[in-house]
Order: C-alpha cells, then sequence, then structure tokens
C-alpha cells in the first residue's frame, strides 16, 4: 500500500462488529461472517475488525488473522478494513504483519500494554510501529496513551501514520491538537475521528470542532438508530438528533455505565438480542447482569419506536 489511500477512504459510520464466539468460547467464524455482512449491508463506512469492542485483548494471533480474513473477504474492496493491533512495540508489529497478510487496509494502534509512558516513548512506539509495516496507521489516544499537541504533530509528519481516534473526550486537548497539526504539518492527509464509547452522545460537541467521524458501538445491534441519527445530525436536524440523545442514547449511556466492561459486554448482548447468536465476552470481561439486560431490550424497543423501525417483538 502506498501512502496516503486509507484516510481519503475513511466515511459514514465505522463499524466496529463484536468478535463471535461458540459455547465452548472458541470463535464463531460462521456467526462473525454474518455480524459483519450485516454491518456491511446496512451501509458500514468501514469495519474495523478487532478493536476494543471485537475484544483484540482476549484473541490469539491465529484468532485474530482468521477474523480480519473474514472481514476482508466480506467487504471485498467495497469498504475498508481495518484491523486492530496493540501490546507492545514488537508483537503490535507481529499482528500487523498478520492484519497485512490477511489482506487488511490499515491498523488501529491501541495504547501500548499496561506501561505509562512519557511523549518520547509514545512517539518511539508508534513511528517504529509505522516503520515495521506498509499498512497505514491511525493511532487510539486514551487510558494510557494521551498526546500533547507536538507529540500529535510529530506523528501526522511520520509516513503511515494517518490518523487520531479520540477515546480521552478532553475537546479542549483535541481542539489544540487539531490547531497545531493544521498549522505546523499542513497539507498531511490527517483524519480524526470520535472514539468515545457511545460516540453518539458526544458527537454534535466533536462536529463543533470539526471532527464529524465517529464509531458507532450502536450500529452493532441497532443500525437503523445509529443511521437515523447519522442522517440528522449531517442534516443538522436538531429535533431528531435531540429526541434520540434523550429517548435512547443517553438512557443507553447511564446503563452501559452500571456495569465494568459493559462497553463491550452490552453491546454483544444487544447483537443476541437482535437474533444473532454471537456468544459471550471472553475473560476478564463478564455477561451484564440479566436485569441490565432486560433494560435493554426494552431501550432497544424504545429507539427503534423512535425512528419508525419494528421492535424485538414486533
Amino acid at each position: 500500500m502506498t501512502h496516503a489511500t486509507l484516510a481519503p477512504r475513511l466515511g459514514g459510520l465505522l463499524f466496529f462488529p463484536v468478535t463471535a464466539c461458540g459455547p465452548d468460547g472458541s470463535i464463531a467464524l460462521d456467526a462473525y461472517r454474518a455480524h459483519v455482512r450485516a454491518g456491511i449491508d446496512a451501509g458500514a463506512g468501514a469495519v474495523f475488525a478487532c478493536c476494543g469492542t471485537g475484544e483484540f485483548h482476549a484473541l490469539t494471533p491465529e484468532e485474530f488473522g482468521r477474523c480480519v480474513a473474514v472481514a476482508v473477504e466480506e467487504a471485498a474492496g467495497a469498504v475498508p478494513v481495518v484491523a486492530g493491533t496493540g501490546h507492545g512495540t514488537a508483537l503490535a508489529a507481529e499482528f500487523a504483519a498478520i492484519a497485512d497478510a490477511a489482506g487488511a487496509d490499515g491498523l488501529l494502534a491501541m495504547p501500548p500494554y499496561l506501561v505509562n509512558a512519557g511523549q518520547r516513548g509514545l512517539l518511539r512506539h508508534y513511528t517504529e510501529l509505522a516503520a515495521a509495516t506498509r499498512l497505514e496507521i491511525i493511532v487510539y489516544q486514551r487510558d494510557n496513551a494521551v498526546f500533547t499537541p507536538a507529540t500529535v504533530v510529530e506523528l501526522a509528519r511520520t509516513p503511515g501514520i494517518v490518523g487520531l481516534k479520540d477515546g480521552l473526550g478532553d475537546l479542549a486537548l483535541l481542539q489544540r491538537i487539531v490547531s497545531a497539526v493544521r498549522a505546523e504539518a499542513p497539507g498531511e492527509p490527517f483524519r480524526y475521528f470520535n472514539g468515545m464509547p457511545t460516540a453518539e452522545l458526544s458527537a454534535p460537541a466533536y462536529r463543533g470542532l470539526g471532527v464529524a467521524l465517529y464509531s458507532s458501538a450502536v450500529f452493532c445491534f441497532a443500525p437503523e438508530i445509529a443511521l437515523a441519527f447519522h442522517a440528522a445530525l449531517d442534516a443538522d436536524d436538531r429535533e431528531t438528533v435531540d429526541r434520540l440523545l434523550d429517548g435512547f442514547y443517553r438512557p443507553l449511556v447511564e446503563l452501559r455505565d452500571r456495569g465494568a466492561g459493559y462497553a463491550v459486554s452490552l453491546v454483544k448482548a444487544g447483537v443476541r438480542l437482535r437474533g444473532l447468536d454471537v456468544g459471550g465476552v471472553r475473560a476478564p470481561l463478564a455477561e451484564p447482569e440479566p436485569a441490565h439486560v432486560d433494560e435493554l431490550a426494552a431501550l432497544l424497543d424504545q429507539g427503534l419506536e423512535l425512528v419508525g423501525a419494528k421492535g424485538l417483538n414486533a
């Protein structure tokens, strides 16, 4: 792949599929294939395979390669497939090589495992990863990978690094980053997107900074709601945006925040509620409380009703 081919292809809703598991916990590729196919058919703008929602942390390299290959087969070039990578620099490069062999179009580089590194160390990690792969990289800012504007300028100047996914939510910092890159690395094909959990809740605020792209966990299990919200946001239809924020997304975030790991396990529960058995989450994550799954089902019905779609019991 040549430099600067991924960034221009990123648009629409960014789909982060869950990784399907069978009753014994092994990867269920048929269910995973069906899940990815459904998302593409629903209108995903890109597929981010085996990332946070896809439990990258719990996958073996062999499982990771099989899942990325399935996503690439289902996308068939219609939309880009971006694979997760992470851990330390050496392992991140190994996962990058597996993703490249599977046909991925790019990488989402998650924070390095465990360590709290300074800016020089973080910059070295990502530049060495970029040098080790021909795939273009989007860097994920969150947890122990938080960057100064000066560091992001250097990342934007690094061949092969083409974007920043922000999962931190510090809009003042992000504004400084956007401004610094615009002023000091002009002309670089650098993209930003909102990677907050349930990103729709903060999407209007991010748009105020010129960051329109966002990842949508809701798209995994309720594409009708996710697409209706995205269309309303694009059309500046504040009435619909506010109706969905008040009647679905805010209550969903409040439910999500009631359990550790619910940003993943509740999404998997949502996919199951819509009729596709993608199994449970792998340790160390745990399944949502049954009462919380019941609340999710009721909330799903409410959200689907808001966009004029059929509910679970229709």
